[in-house]
């Protein structure tokens, strides 16, 4: 599939059909194909289970029942904690089903941070996998949960009304359910962003984010159109179930498109991933940049893989394991670029030239563009401002949960802000240049981290770099690396003389960090985001200030 970038744009119109939720486009493809593999799941124990589009229809409705028998219904939260599982669909559907808004929690999550999102959301019910209730447990006294529901659970039942199973829930269920009539403007879930600063915000989407996925991500960045044979087609999405990705890809395309798609839940490891590649004949690979780059440190040639379409998200993707796949494979990754309260804002869609570093161009319908940080105006072509999208673009969330002082100040402009900076090429190619509060300020320039990093870990003595600003008497800021070693290398003066040679071959003079600090990890959020804010802090906490 190749697109016509300017008749895309030109053409495109929003029709969200009014009557849209995703669990009666699952009762409809269940309908048309009910017969087709909907999920190929497998582990790392080697066991294996399929399940029809017909057979999720069935068991989202006999969960829904259940719930429905549990008092649990429309408005209700229903939190959701459990590794990627051959019944995760069954508990989301059916939950969605019922009118429920679904709050996913990640396991890289801590107690206190289930707290946080049940008391905060006023919770009624958590699904939650056997092996991590002891995640629940201790905070159950100090939320407002009255029900837990344990899958893969067994004596749960015996432990007060509180407690339950996923197995009793659904045990002698109709696979019929009459449930309310769902439309696009009812709330579907509430996704906490991690954040940099503060505490996560309750991002409310509505069914609408569905089908905004279907019109923009599935065609744009997954290349996949009503012209793609679906049948010829195997989809895998790496990501976990707690995060916002899994409803852009394994629900908002996968599930939505009616495609077949892989679910493998296991550790990552580059030879597993690339045998499982090889053996299932995936078509379609969508993982993260970390994912990639040790995917490409592996022996690619040695794996016959069908894949026409790798995709990457969460972060850029680096020059070097784009070169090493395309190579290979001869398929070339697509970065694609959007958040948790957003569908893909900017991408590298079928057909484009690929700019390694660069996120690509807006999405058709979207809006997406660059204005200044301090107003509204949009920035000149190679400037660096912030990625924004107009307040009325249906590809943005509708607001946080029950958070009026939050939506006031985010909606109050003409623009969304995503807090993303970026600058746009002669070609209308963007580039990430980092946070909005990670721009660095030196003797006037203004100097993106990612650009730094990215040369940084191209140097064989890197394994992983941050940089920020680091304050200095004479140029107001400086750059100032922290850096992670591959194995085989020693801190020493002498390195940090080379790494400071290279970077200034690598990059305009200006950007090259004037101060080096080797260390052995970095501060990351849950989602494995870098914590410059914390670096920041540090290197205000240094020169006193």
């Amino acid at each position: 599939m190749g697109v016509d970038y300017k008749d895309a744009v030109g053409s495109f119109e929003w029709d969200v059909p009014e009557s849209y939720a995703i669990p009666a486009v699952v009762a409809d493809h269940a309908e048309s194909f009910g017969d087709r593999v909907a999920v190929r799941f497998l582990d790392e124990d080697g066991a294996r289970e399929e399940r029809t589009y017909a057979a999720l229809r069935d068991g989202m409705n006999r969960f829904a029942n259940g719930l429905e028998a549990l008092g649990i219904g429309s408005g209700d939260r229903v939190m959701h904690l459990f590794p990627r599982h051959p019944d995760a669909f069954a508990v989301q559907l059916g939950a969605l089903a019922t009118g429920s808004l679904l709050v996913p929690c990640s396991s890289m999550l801590r107690s206190k941070d289930i707290e946080f999102r049940a008391t905060d959301c006023n919770a009624s019910t958590i699904v939650v996998h056997e092996s991590l209730t002891d995640m629940v447990e201790p905070i159950l006294a100090e939320t407002p949960l009255e029900r837990v529901i344990v899958l893969d659970g067994d004596g749960r039942d015996d432990d007060g009304d509180q407690w339950t199973t996923f197995r009793s829930v659904i045990d002698g269920q109709s696979t019929e359910y009459d449930g309310p009539d769902l439309s696009a403007d009812d709330p579907m879930s509430i996704n906490y962003t991690s954040g940099t600063t503060g505490q996560p915000k309750p991002v409310l989407h509505k069914h609408r984010w569905q089908y905004c996925f279907n019109r923009i991500n599935a065609p744009y960045w997954w290349g996949i159109d009503e012209e793609t044979d679906l049948e010829d087609e195997l989809l895998w999405a790496t990501t976990g179930t707690g995060w916002a990705k899994w409803f852009w890809s394994p629900v908002g395309v996968g599930l939505t498109t009616g495609a077949t798609q892989l679910i493998y839940d296991g550790a990552f490891e580059p030879d597993t991933f690339l045998e499982l590649l090889s053996s299932e004949g995936v078509t379609k690979l969508c993982a993260v940049p970390t994912q990639y780059r040790m995917l490409a440190n592996a022996d690619l040639e040695s794996y016959d893989v069908d894949l026409n379409d790798t995709l990457s998200a969460g972060e850029p993707l680096n020059r070097d394991p784009i070169e090493r796949i395309r190579d290979a494979w001869g398929v070339t990754p697509r970065d694609g670029y959007g958040q948790t309260e957003t569908v893909a804002l900017v991408t590298n869609y079928p057909g484009i030239d690929i700019k390694p570093g660069s996120m690509g161009k807006p999405t058709p319908g979207v809006g997406a563009t660059i204005i200044d940080v301090d107003d509204d105006e949009e920035v000149e072509t190679g400037e660096i401002g912030e990625i924004a999208v107009p307040v009325d673009s249906p590809a943005i969330f509708d607001g946080y949960y029950e958070k009026p002082h939050l939506d006031a100040e985010t909606f109050s402009g003409e623009y969304y802000r995503t807090g993303d900076l970026a600058s746009r090429d002669e070609d209308g190619y963007f580039f990430f240049e980092g946070r909005a509060d990670d721009i660095i300020i030196s003797s006037g320039y203004r100097i993106g981290p990612f650009e730094v990093e990215d040369a940084l870990v191209s140097h064989d003595a890197v394994a992983e770099a941050a940089v920020v600003d680091s304050p200095h008497e004479e140029r107001g800021s400086v750059v100032k690396a922290y850096v992670i070693l591959a194995d085989g290398y020693e801190a020493s003066p002498e390195l940090k003389d080379d790494l400071q040679t290279f970077m200034k071959e690598e990059t305009a003079p200006y950007k090259y960090p004037r101060r080096i600090e080797f260390t052995a990890e970095l501060p990351k959020t849950s989602s494995g985001k870098i914590r410059r804010v914390e670096l920041r802090e540090k290197e205000q906490h240094k020169h006193g200030l």
